[in-house]
């Protein structure tokens, strides 16, 4: 069986035309594209995953009756990305003769309904609100750079319900799109699953999904070329490499803040501690092989 790589790519890289500039977004659909081929020629199978976060905005913000729950709003973007992608890849295969298929799995996540992010319920979602929608409506409501906004829980992922289904399709050397928007937040209780208003990290979940399916390689696609310590400074790092010890250390000294670079950097250290041998990555899109060959990207390794 060919090597497993997990490819997460950005809510953000694949915003619909319309919401920003459509170039660009081609632009960046076409990278993703070219790497998923690239690695599939190398001889990786490949699972892909990707964010959500401005689809979701996008359709919060037309749900005036506010007629779908936050659980549902995550399974709608993932068929619509999920359809999205799979028709430009297969597009692609199928003019280069290659014998792989896409497939999409609607994927579900177990989290622990005990889970602390519950009670602190951080991350912002939906448009921002009115005067009038933040005195009616029975949210938690926390004031951004933008205005104020309705913020759920970003609990852990424990549990990938649909796992069996993505490694049976993964065997049959589809191309899985999955675990969109670090999948649909689900809860047990007394042997029931249930949805609930939460955002998992889609990079948290991406890690968990490359262990699981004991992957080689977990690929964190984002809008940066690599991982910088001092970013933005004169004395700004450009990092090829970085031991696990090394990146804990920056992200303890707050060099990776925890609404950008943060949860990217944790998941590839989890990833690396829960399975040594997997190559964890960081790089833009287009350049998923070159990383993968240490020429471009940030590479994370165990501790020497």
């Amino acid at each position: 069986m060919s090597k497993i790589v997990v490819y997460a790519v950005g809510g953000n890289a694949l915003a619909p035309p319309g919401s920003s500039d459509d170039g660009q977004y081609a632009l960046v659909l076409a990278r993703v594209m070219s790497d998923v081929v690239d690695l599939l020629e190398a001889g990786w199978s490949v699972v892909l995953t990707h964010g959500n976060g401005p689809q979701v905005g996008e359709l919060m913000s037309m749900d005036g009756e506010v007629s779908h729950a936050m659980d549902e709003w995550v399974a709608a973007t993932q068929g619509m990305i999920g359809h999205t992608l799979s028709l430009q890849l297969n597009s692609i295969l199928k003019h280069r003769h290659r014998p792989e298929r896409t497939a999409v799995v609607l994927t579900r996540v177990l989290v622990d309904a005990q889970d602390q992010a519950f009670a602190f319920p951080t991350k912002p979602v939906g448009p921002v609100l009115s005067a009038q929608e933040v005195m009616e409506r029975d949210w938690d409501i926390a004031t951004t750079v933008h205005g104020p906004r309705r913020v759920v829980a970003s609990p852990l992922p424990e549990r990938i319900l649909d796992l069996d289904v993505i490694q049976t399709l993964v065997e049959q050397r589809a191309v899985v799109i999955c675990g969109g928007g670090g999948g649909i937040p689900v809860i047990e209780h007394e042997r029931h699953y249930t949805g609930v208003p939460a955002v998992i990290d889609k990079d948290r979940l991406s890690s968990l999904l490359a262990v699981d399916l004991q992957a080689e390689a977990l690929i964190i696609s984002t809008g940066v070329p690599a991982v910088y310590t001092n970013f933005g400074e004169d004395s700004q790092e450009e990092h090829r490499h970085l031991s696990v010890l090394e990146a804990e250390s920056h992200l303890d000294s707050g060099q990776f803040p925890s609404g950008s670079m943060g949860p990217k950097i944790k998941s590839m250290i989890d990833a690396i501690r829960a399975l040594p041998s997997m190559r964890s990555i960081l790089c833009q899109p287009g350049d998923a092989l070159s990383a993968m060959r240490g020429d471009a990207g940030t590479t994370l390794s165990q501790d020497d």
